[in-house]
């Protein structure tokens, strides 16, 4: 349906056979008046708005916002709803979805008139879906993040969303917290429209949006109850019309050398785990080459410059108001391909010139970091083939070279009915570990493996152990969490096979994880070792067992890995 030199709109609206009487008769009776139908870009607003999303609330106000700037350019703006993630609220866990969610988007793309697309996305998996989904069509497309919440606040203190939700609870089973000011800090944690404040997943997307070029520059850090929020929508809402008749798309942006600058700028900003699994899937629809590897290659080496939870002790508003991420930009200015193209036509170091540091305690100086060499490690082992990854900045130091007994769970249920026993045989020194909760075996990879401590070492003041699983770990969260196991336990990877009392050792300076179980006793395990039946024999999940990749190579389904483009070859009229 598309035609050199036309809109691909013109298809649909411009055709005079039948088919273009009805996509124009029917539309108008929204009141859309003829002019609107010639010679104008259409942009379709991607909304993930819901309600059973509280993170993306407030993204029916935002979507006005970009309309006003779609026809303040000359364009015509139509919104349509996808498949909405919330954290909060889904089970068994949004990962599951996430795939279907960009199959949502792609599709709805490819099969309307569209020449351009925002996306808005908020609450973690909104982000890496809409963007997948996007980058297999590959039209022009601008990201506007809808922004963290205001900062906490309880008792005289800042509080971050997650980080301290994990505190909490520790403090509670402990018996450090009552129940009273437990439910006191929901209300006071969760004050505003917005996503986590802390440098959780949420935030960390956008971050990574931003460092890839996909937002206009600044538009991570805003809060989302401030007015900025708003205006940025609307300037997105003209970019998005002159990108449409520059025909500048999302494979001229996000290039190999922009998905190098996300993972250097995401080791500077502290940010969540999950951050790899879903650039490794997004560079998978791209077409771009990229590896487990790289993430340890190109930031391992890098230091942490922004002070926030929970690496550091900030929250979002206030990197927002130190600078945000053209600081962090500036600041990594000598690692980072700053000719990058981006969204705005310009580089990255056009795009943060200038960028003015307001407060070192949130945003310090390469020269000065909050931590050095604090990016995430990527381990290899007998325990983790095709790798496994911990984040250091959030980690014990005491606990990055750990040899410790294993004390095994063999899957979340079994953990949940054993970690408070009082005779499990556990202390200080020991490994705990979790099977069962991988890509297929969960399935969908929860966010499980910063697994709460037993009671009994609560109380006794122990706050960190060494955790390991084939999961994953909420980007709030904090503690020494080995997760992304690969090859899973639920497909026959070493994990399968570990026993209680196994001894584990841990070396994330020499990016080591071992079992110390001699080869021929593990042989003889892997003879007896038996698969678990799925936990699903129809729809979308069984589709997603039978097809979804590893961690280590994005977790995406193996059929939607690269992009089928934007043109449609057949018509739905004569």
């Amino acid at each position: 349906m598309e035609q050199e030199g036309k809109l691909r709109s013109a298809g649909w609206f411009e055709s005079p056979s039948i088919g273009g009487f009805v996509a124009r008769s029917w539309t108008k009776n929204q009141g859309y008046p003829h002019h609107l139908y010639k010679d104008r870009p259409v942009i379709g607003i991607c909304n993930t708005w819901s309600e059973l999303t509280p993170c993306n609330g407030h993204f029916r106000i935002l979507a006005e916002m970009v309309k006003r700037g779609v026809y303040e350019a000359g364009g015509f703006p139509l919104e349509f709803p996808v498949m909405s993630l919330g954290e909060a609220l889904m089970k068994p866990t949004t990962m599951l979805f996430r795939n279907l969610a960009s199959m949502d988007v792609e599709e709805t793309i490819r099969a309307n008139p569209l020449d351009g697309v925002v996306l808005l996305t908020g609450c973690d998996k909104t982000t890496p879906s809409t963007i997948m989904g996007a980058c297999s069509v590959d039209l022009p497309t601008i990201v506007v993040s809808g922004g963290a919440m205001l900062n906490g606040k309880f008792r005289g203190r800042d509080i971050g969303s997650g980080t301290d939700v994990w505190k909490f609870n520790d403090d509670l089973r402990a018996g450090v917290m009552t129940p009273e000011e437990y439910v006191e800090a929901e209300a006071c944690m969760s004050r505003s429209d917005g996503n986590c404040m802390t440098m959780g997943t949420a935030a960390t997307m956008a971050c990574m949006v931003e460092a890839l070029g996909l937002t206009l520059p600044g538009g991570a850090a805003i809060p989302a109850p401030d007015a900025r929020r708003k205006r940025l929508a609307h300037l997105a809402g003209n970019r998005i019309v002159d990108m449409v008749r520059e025909d500048l798309r999302l494979s001229q942006v996000l290039t190999r050398e922009a998905f190098e600058n996300a993972i250097m700028v995401n080791a500077a900003v502290g940010g969540s785990t999950n951050f790899v699994i879903h650039l490794l899937a997004i560079a998978g629809r791209m077409g771009v080459p990229l590896e487990l590897a790289d993430f340890d290659r190109l930031g391992s080496h890098l230091p942490l410059l922004v002070n926030l939870m929970p690496s550091g002790e900030f929250l979002m508003e206030d990197f927002y108001y130190a600078g945000g991420v053209p600081v962090v930009i500036q600041e990594l200015k000598d690692h980072l391909h700053l000719d990058t193209m981006t969204i705005t036509g310009k580089g990255q170091g056009e795009n943060t010139a200038g960028a003015v540091c307001y407060n070192r305690e949130v945003i310090a100086s390469i020269a000065e970091p909050v931590q050095p060499a604090a990016g995430i490690a990527v381990l290899h082992g007998n325990l983790c083939a095709d790798g496994a990854i911990i984040k250091p900045s959030a980690a014990s130091p005491h606990l990055m070279q750990h040899r410790g007994a294993a004390v095994v769970f063999e899957d979340i249920e079994d953990y949940h009915a054993r970690i408070d026993d009082p005779d499990l045989p556990i202390d200080e020194n020991s490994v705990m570990v979790l099977k069962g909760v991988g890509p297929r075996g969960y399935p969908g990879m929860p966010e499980v493996g910063n697994m709460g401590l037993p009671k009994k070492l609560l109380e006794r003041g122990v706050r960190d152990l060494v955790r390991i699983s084939d999961g994953r770990m909420s980007g709030t969260a904090f503690g020494t969490v080995v997760l992304h196991i690969a090859p899973e336990s639920a497909i026959g990877g070493t994990l399968a096979l570990v026993q209680s009392g196994d001894m584990i050792e841990l070396d994330v300076p020499n990016r080591r994880l071992h079992l110390d179980v001699p080869d021929d006793e593990l042989a003889q395990r892997r003879t007896a070792w038996r698969p678990p039946a799925p936990r699903a024999d129809r729809g979308y999940v069984r589709l997603y067992i039978n097809h979804v990749q590893q961690a280590n190579t994005g977790a995406d389904l193996d059929f939607l890995v690269g992009k089928s483009g934007s043109v449609v070859d057949r018509e739905s009229h004569t």
